[in-house]
């Protein structure tokens, strides 16, 4: 009778394992960096909505608006992503993202370079009225 070995050697098991465990070596590492560049763009998108809301509220110019009283005041408010506007206290509900890994989002004029640490913080806005220009925190 004739015998046929079907299946694969010990030795060619060994190399697929080798050969996936370098695959999943590599990709992790990509994967983290995209995962917090998401995170930065999410912080970003919010800082760009803060900046709308509060140059909105400046050219409406309603000085029987608390929130208009405080930010022209210089005390500064904060943003409710949640809600998308102003509001004069802290909101309960944190939205940062960004951690102290960097995923190379920036946006020097409004205070954010990459690995600036906004997880599970909020931006509070402060306006500037001599120079006309605002500043943003993460707190």
């Amino acid at each position: 009778m004739k015998k046929t070995n079907k299946g694969f050697t010990l030795a060619e098991l060994l190399i697929v394992v080798a050969i996936i465990a370098v695959l999943v070596a590599v990709s992790i590492p990509i994967f983290v960096w995209q995962l917090e560049k998401s995170r930065e763009s999410t912080d970003l998108a919010n800082l760009r909505s803060a900046k709308a809301a509060a140059a909105s509220m400046i050219l409406a110019g309603d000085t029987t608006d608390d929130v208009y009283k405080a930010l022209t005041a210089g005390t500064g408010v904060y943003y409710d992503a949640d809600a998308g506007k102003l509001v004069t206290a802290k909101p309960s509900m944190v939205y940062g993202k960004g951690t102290s890994t960097t995923g190379d989002s920036t946006i020097s004029t409004m205070n954010y370079t990459a690995g600036t640490v906004a997880a599970d913080k909020v931006i509070k806005v402060t306006y500037n009225s001599t120079k006309t220009t605002f500043s943003f925190t993460w707190e």
